[in-house]
């Protein structure tokens, strides 16, 4: 009996041991694990109906950031529009100390009745 179960203690050694030098490469090879590409950041999500949602998303970083609208469906993701970020942002993500900064802010300031920039003072 003990020569049956050799056997398949070797084999499942083995696939442990397979598993174990698979996780270890994973996080030391160079490209293997992780983000490669351009830095991105969700800025906004609307969702549009049960599986359609539009994301406003940030790629890149200082100067080169880009803005994309994204529409998203079960089958596909289209990009609805490209736009470069504003120079003046510092930051697309909002602090919740400091009021947010950015489209969120301006369209905001622009809703608000005797609000907005040609406002009466």
């Amino acid at each position: 009996m003990l020569q049956n179960a050799i056997p398949a203690l070797v084999l499942l050694a083995l696939m442990v041991g397979i598993a174990f030098a698979l996780k270890w490469a994973r996080h030391r090879l160079p490209g293997a694990v992780g983000h490669t590409g351009p830095a991105m950041q969700v800025l906004s999500s609307l969702s549009l109906g049960p599986q359609q949602r539009v994301v406003t998303v940030q790629v890149g970083q200082g100067d080169e950031r880009v803005c994309l609208v994204l529409g998203i469906s079960p089958g596909s993701v289209n990009a609805l529009h490209q736009m470069p970020m504003p120079a003046g942002l510092v930051d697309a993500t909002p602090n919740p100390v400091t009021p947010a900064t950015g489209f969120a802010a301006r369209l905001a300031q622009l809703t608000q009745p005797n609000k907005g920039p040609h406002a009466p003072r």
